[in-house]
């Protein structure tokens, strides 16, 4: 969803029912509460101006641009094939990014046709075989969340690219060929995991040094290409930048995601020019935009974050004036979930509720069917540190009897698994009907609890992650006495399928088969930035690494039935889920 900044217009995705996986385009008119229908699918993705007045989109390749004020829909020709189109903020030139050279390069189409920007179509990144690419994101942007590769500025006068080739670097085009290199030390500083030029001043980017217990948040000058430091950001194990920062407030005060973790804190927090904003009770996941407060010239900041339980995603508004009273924060939601926020104007999205001021102008229309399972997970916090857990029963159980356990990994550590959210639950609860207590815990390692619970577990991943599921599991027969632990099962995928592996292979007496699909085998092939967040830099941790390694010397008499994509061949798992049911089931 998309809020125009004048609050007029809501642009969304959304198909016909729930049989339909083509999204069209719709637009919501704030004023009259009224929904209409702008574009008919396939619709994957969209892109919108400042106050979302014009929309663009590429459907196989062609360019597409949407009068969201008329509900009009035009071809814009083009030279090429395009991706990732977007419209200035002004509505009238856009920028897409094609791949028609064998290397993506960046073009502009507008009044005066359509125009390369920057691009070095097949030159080769000799050292590495490899192609220089303009206005994408390469892989290492990925693994920190950064999934775009060009900005416009707030004036429409100017793109800032990314070119990524040996390494990134970044650079300010402006429409009629100018252009500036963007300077910092890219040596010491070679991650650029966020990029922000959307609140009026410059542009504002967060660089880390490999180890990633470092990094910077710059500020761009748009003329020179020259950096300030703004912040810095250090932490002994790694820099987690807050989603939505850095950000200039309308003051111009730079807002920025931090940790505080002294006298007696431990919270993840955001600063306005080093002044704490939220209250350390607060944990802060995302920052989603401003909003005006009434009575004070100062917006309010929406943000999405925890307060006390893990397993809640609220929505808050927090103050951003220096006024007395400290730091303050006031949930917007009050029923537990796993609640989402939009901003625009002086409007507000929470879910599907949209709000302007106090005012309820609509839920946006929900063609979904029901959910086919209505799980009913018994949430708890075990042993003494207090450790996230639930217990899911088979649908209609009765106390009594031994249920053999299964206990999910999920995506491992780093992805929450004990969440208020019922569509998280549909498929444990397939596998709960099949005759197990599945039971999934958010050991250390996992977001939403604090700091210091998630990176404890830097360089000592495994040892960390399986003491929590196996000191976890004990403490749940306490409460749950018909799990039946002489008979546990474990699933997981990823880095969860890695854990799974590892549990049979390292605590077989806990831990008796599982089945890890497209698990990590070997930690030095995953990509740089992932492996060293955890495991530390593999030129000086050979021990570590080795001890993280599915390759283990000591085979035991556990099952395990690793699953994964065959190459060449049709993208099936070899386990598929009825396979791991007749896997999984103890044997009668």
């Amino acid at each position: 969803m998309t809020v125009g900044a004048d609050g007029r217009r809501v642009v969304f995705l959304r198909s016909t029912g729930p049989e339909d996986p083509i999204a069209s385009l719709w637009v919501l008119n704030v004023a009259t509460a009224a929904e209409s229908l702008v574009a008919p699918g396939p619709l994957p993705s969209y892109a919108t101006d400042r106050d979302a007045r014009v929309a663009a989109f590429a459907r196989e390749g062609r360019l597409f641009r949407a009068d969201l004020t008329r509900g009009t829909v035009t071809e814009v020709p083009t030279d090429e094939p395009v991706e990732d189109p977007r419209p200035d903020p002004l509505g009238v030139t856009i920028a897409y990014v094609s791949r028609a050279g064998g290397s993506p390069s960046l073009r502009v189409v507008g009044p005066e046709g359509d125009r390369l920007l920057a691009g070095e179509s097949g030159n080769a990144w000799r050292e590495h075989g490899g192609t220089i690419g303009w206005g994408v994101a390469d892989e290492t942007a990925r693994r920190f969340g950064r999934d775009r590769g060009w900005w416009w500025a707030p004036d429409g006068s100017q793109i800032l690219a990314a070119r990524t080739a040996a390494s990134t670097s970044l650079h300010l085009l402006d429409l009629d060929f100018g252009w500036v290199d963007v300077h910092w030390d890219r040596e010491t500083y070679p991650h650029v995991v966020n990029v922000r030029w959307a609140d009026g001043g410059g542009p504002l980017i967060t660089v880390l040094r490999r180890a990633q217990q470092h990094g910077l948040v710059l500020a761009v000058d748009s003329r020179t290409g020259e950096t300030q430091v703004h912040a810095e950001l250090a932490d002994a194990r790694w820099v987690e930048p807050v989603a939505g920062t850095p950000r200039h407030l309308p003051d111009g005060r730079v807002l920025v995601g931090g940790e505080l973790a002294h006298d007696g804190f431990d919270a993840r927090c955001l600063f306005a020019d080093g002044s704490l904003l939220t209250p350390p009770a607060l944990y802060v996941r995302r920052v989603v935009g401003t909003i005006p407060r009434p009575g004070s010239p100062a917006p309010d900041l929406v943000v999405e974050g925890t307060e006390g339980d893990p397993a809640t995603q609220a929505v808050f508004r927090v103050r951003t004036s220096l006024g007395g009273g400290g730091a303050e924060a006031r949930k917007v939601t009050e029923e537990p979930g796993w609640h989402h926020a939009v901003t625009g104007g002086d409007v507000l999205i929470v879910d599907d509720v949209v709000w302007r001021g106090e005012a309820r102008v609509a839920a946006l229309g929900n063609l979904a069917a029901p959910l086919p399972y209505q799980p009913a997970p018994v949430l708890e916090r075990v042993t003494d540190r207090h450790l996230p857990a639930a217990v899911l029963y088979p649908t209609g159980f009765v106390g009594g009897t031994k249920l053999p356990v299964l206990v999910t990994m999920g995506e491992g550590p780093g992805r929450q698994q004990v969440v208020h959210d019922p569509a998280a639950w549909q498929e444990r609860q397939w596998w709960a009907d099949a005759g197990f207590a599945v039971v999934s815990i958010d050991g250390r390692g996992t977001p939403g609890v604090a700091p210091s619970y998630e990176k404890v577990v830097h360089r000592r991943l495994v040892d960390v992650a399986l003491s929590d599921q196996a000191d976890a599991l004990k403490a749940l027969l306490g409460k749950h006495p018909d799990l039946d632990l002489g008979t546990v099962a474990v699933r997981g995928n990823g880095l969860g399928g890695w854990l799974a592996a590892m549990a049979v292979l390292r605590r077989p007496e806990v831990f008796h088969r599982g089945v890890a699909r497209d698990p990590i085998v070997d930690w030095h092939d995953e990509p740089v930035p992932f492996a060293e967040r955890y495991l530390g830099d593999h030129r000086d941790s050979a021990d570590v690494y080795a001890h993280h390694s599915l390759h283990d010397p000591d085979p035991t008499d556990t099952l395990l039935l690793i699953g994964a994509e065959v190459p060449g061949l049709p993208s099936r798992p070899t386990a598929t889920l009825v396979e791991e049911l007749a896997f999984l089931q103890p044997k009668s």
